[in-house]
């Protein structure tokens, strides 16, 4: 039997190598090979391989209909995103070729059944005979140019995969599958993104039906859009007016959002956080920077129809005895870096601007003067210097014609010349000027 004779039977996809898979984005081709190794010959009635990428989300709800009557909701949604048949082995096709043929409906202007249907001589009994040893059938196919990044979430995923089906007559089916992974590149490197973001909050902290007075919280980081290893200089103001000590706190939260039949469930997690130091009542902190380095996430998704990756950073302050004062700012984490140049000047100049309004720098309103040359060289090293000379003057062998004394005798002590006194050196006469044309 073929289940016997079959040694081998796996999807290989070109460009992976020992312990690392190839990762595509949309718009790329995808290319490989079946490969099938047999012991012995066997009959093959097609091999057929199929690609799928799907996003799917699904949670239940308990329900109450009543005092004593309970239910179970359940909810569940999913789009395909990248469908692909293909058939690489049938009778009459070439071993090793791609042949996909769809049957259109009557009548339909070139619109393909839902279910494609393959024009293969299997029903007839027809088969191939494949030789025992090993057997490559290779394959290639496009992705769409938009696609939504790999994902495993609580309620919902992103998967890609390609799966190979071995039909032989008499003998149970054979499958194999290769999972791929997709990231789409979301670029921090435009202006939405290199945009500071900036926000403020205030609460009057109460306990027991009584005002403990007013706490306040600003914060600010240079831009939205970051990738993950970077670091989030976040920066702060922490005002507390009450009559116990706060304490001010920023993490960087991510947002799963899965959406099916109108409804919408949410899970949130904690990615990275840091924790200030007390502030006392009555008085103030000022973060100049404090910093939050991403770790390795997930990029971003923003748009799919049925989840959505959301990230956030929080700055909040634990009252005692209230409830906590959050400020939220929104992120967007990429896949493409910051550029070095090009994006870098609009990035500082963002930078310096929300520096200069938290009163963390000061740019000076005129460029000094250089000093005077009497103001740097005292007149002792300038006597020091003359009699330091004297000896070569005085020596007959020491030319006065060298360009090096010539500049000390002209520009020593005479102020530049203005730009209203006349040319010391005019044009000779007799020299006339020739035009352009002569």
């Amino acid at each position: 039997m073929l289940f016997d004779k079959v040694k081998a039977f796996v999807v290989l996809l070109d460009g992976a190598s020992s312990g690392s898979e190839p990762v595509f984005s949309g718009g790329q081709a995808v290319a490989g090979r079946v490969l099938l190794e047999l012991a012995g010959p066997a009959r093959v009635s097609s091999l057929k391989l199929r690609a799928r990428g799907r996003a799917h989300v699904h949670w239940t709800e308990s329900r109450s209909a009543g005092s004593s009557t309970a239910y179970t909701q359940s909810y569940s949604e999913r789009v395909e995103v990248v469908s692909h048949r293909a058939t690489l082995l049938a009778p009459g096709t070439s071993r090793g070729t791609l042949a996909l043929r769809l049957l259109c409906a009557p009548g339909a202007p070139s619109q393909p059944l839902s279910r494609p249907l393959l024009l293969l001589s299997a029903g007839t009994g027809e088969t191939t005979t494949l030789p025992p040893g090993r057997h490559e059938f290779p394959f290639s196919f496009q992705l769409p140019p938009t696609l939504v990044t790999s994902f495993e979430g609580k309620h919902g995923s992103v998967r890609y995969c390609i799966k190979a089906t071995l039909h032989r007559p008499w003998v149970p089916t054979r499958r194999t599958r290769k999972v791929f992974t997709v990231i789409e590149p979301v670029d921090i490197n435009t202006p939405a993104l290199l945009a500071p973001q900036a926000g403020a909050r205030e609460k009057i902290a109460r306990s027991w039906y009584s005002n403990r007075g007013l706490v306040s919280l600003s914060a600010k980081i240079d831009r939205k859009g970051y990738t993950p290893g970077e670091v989030i200089p976040v920066f702060a103001e922490i005002d507390n007016g009450s009559t116990r000590p706060v304490l001010p706190r920023a993490a960087v939260i991510q947002t799963q959002t899965f959406m099916a039949r109108g409804a919408r469930k949410q899970k949130r997690a904690v990615v990275a956080s840091l924790s200030g130091e007390p502030v006392g009542p009555g008085r103030r902190a000022l973060w100049q920077g404090r910093a939050l380095r991403i770790p390795p996430v997930g990029p971003s998704i923003l748009h799919c129809r049925v989840l959505h990756v959301d990230y956030a950073l929080k700055v909040c302050v634990d009252i005692p005895g209230s409830s906590k004062l959050l400020l939220e700012l929104p992120l967007v984490i990429g896949t493409i870096p910051l550029h070095p140049f090009g994006s870098r000047s609009s990035s500082v100049g963002s930078h310096a601007s929300f520096l200069m309004d938290w009163g963390l720098g000061v740019l000076p309103e005129r460029p000094e003067a250089p000093p005077e040359y009497s103001e740097v060289v005292p007149d002792e090293e300038v006597a020091a210097m003359e009699q330091s000379l004297l000896p070569l003057l005085q020596d007959p062998d020491v030319s006065m014609e060298g360009p090096f004394f010539a500049y000390i005798e002209e520009f020593r002590f005479r102020p530049p010349p203005l730009y209203s006194e006349e040319d010391p050196n005019p044009p000779s006469e007799a020299r006339r000027p020739r035009c352009m044309t002569c």
